[in-house]
């Protein structure tokens, strides 16, 4: 063969770009496809198309996002993050209540509010790491505590600031970007690299592959679910903060369901359930996938309840995608 012919193929294999139009092919297609019928739609055509529902959308998928960096980590460890939710409602009331109850400074507040979403983490990583319970178990348990503490430390009501400084982290903008999505820029730069450039993100698919085998080549299992749990605790800090700002106010309610938004991200974007393999780009489109499909349930009124019966159908098919494509490798 020609020395022309095979450099044209190693290039064409080590493009990056090309990898990744062959490995999510099929979700890209299928976001394309929602986007069109939305954009065909003589009753969305002209919202969804708008400048402002565009910046709205890609805010809302942002929060999302940050949350669907680490539970791609944990659900490629084989395991699941039921926490997150909850964390959220609570760094955003701690970081809301140290503006408006403690007077401080707002960077303090801000970083009060992420350091909170850590010590979860921080938390559900030990206990996984040193025990046998399950990732599933362990969050079950910490979604309901961390409910429970910012239910306690609001008295189940807002807490409010209406400072402009507050405002523009989750509702300002930067440029023409709204400031969310610069935020998730930073954080899947940093993903990409800990998941592509990193011991940890090499030694992530290896424990979610085999972790007896993983143990045996030497790789500190226990200690690569900790940093993993941790990870995920500061990226649900992080959207805390972040959904606070935007609603003007830390609410006891806030996050309700976005694990499962999360968890739907990471899914549809192609990251098996069994462990071992999922990539960051998969959860990228996954995750617009999901944040145009809430845009257009809602800008076609559909009821809210019926809105958690199509994401639910979403995520089995994603599910049982998954199943048929492992059980065509086996």
């Amino acid at each position: 063969m020609p020395e022309a012919s095979i450099n044209k193929k190693r290039l064409r294999a080590d493009n990056p770009v090309v990898a990744f139009l062959k490995e999510n092919l099929g979700i890209l297609i299928a976001l394309c496809v929602l986007c069109l019928v939305l954009a065909i739609n003589p009753t969305t055509s002209r919202s969804f198309l708008s400048t402002q529902n565009i910046f709205n959308v890609l805010r809302q998928t942002s929060t999302n996002l940050y949350l669907a960096c680490g539970m791609t980590m944990v659900i490629i460890l084989g395991g699941i993050d039921l926490s997150v939710g909850s964390i959220i409602a609570l760094s955003g009331c701690i970081a809301a209540g140290c503006v408006v109850r403690h007077n401080l400074p707002l960077g303090v507040a801000l970083l009060a509010g992420i350091v909170v979403g850590v010590l979860v983490g921080v938390f559900n990583g030990i206990v996984v790491a040193k025990t046998t319970i399950p990732a599933f178990i362990v969050t079950l348990a910490t979604m309901n505590i961390a409910k429970g503490i910012a239910y306690v430390y609001t008295g189940g009501s807002p807490v409010r600031v209406m400072t402009q400084e507050w405002q523009f982290i989750g509702g300002g903008y930067i440029g023409v970007f709204p400031t969310p999505v610069i935020i998730l820029i930073l954080i899947l730069i940093v993903t990409g690299l800990i998941m592509n450039q990193t011991k940890l993100g090499r030694h992530m698919y290896a424990v979610g592959g085999n972790p007896q085998a993983a143990e045996f080549s030497g790789i500190n299992v226990a200690r690569v679910k900790f940093l993993v749990h941790v990870f995920t605790g500061l990226m649900a800090g992080i959207a805390g903060v972040v959904l606070a700002s935007r609603m003007y106010s830390g609410q006891p309610t806030a996050g309700e369901g976005a694990e499962m938004d999360a968890i739907a991200a990471v899914v549809v974007g192609g990251t098996s359930m069994a462990g071992g393999s999922g990539k960051l780009g998969g959860t990228i489109i996954g995750g617009l996938i999901i944040g145009v499909l809430n845009n257009g349930l809602n800008l076609m009124n559909v009821n809210s309840f019926w809105q958690y019966v199509v994401k639910g159908v979403v995520i089995l098919l994603a599910v049982y995608v998954d199943f048929i494509r492992h059980k065509k490798e086996k």
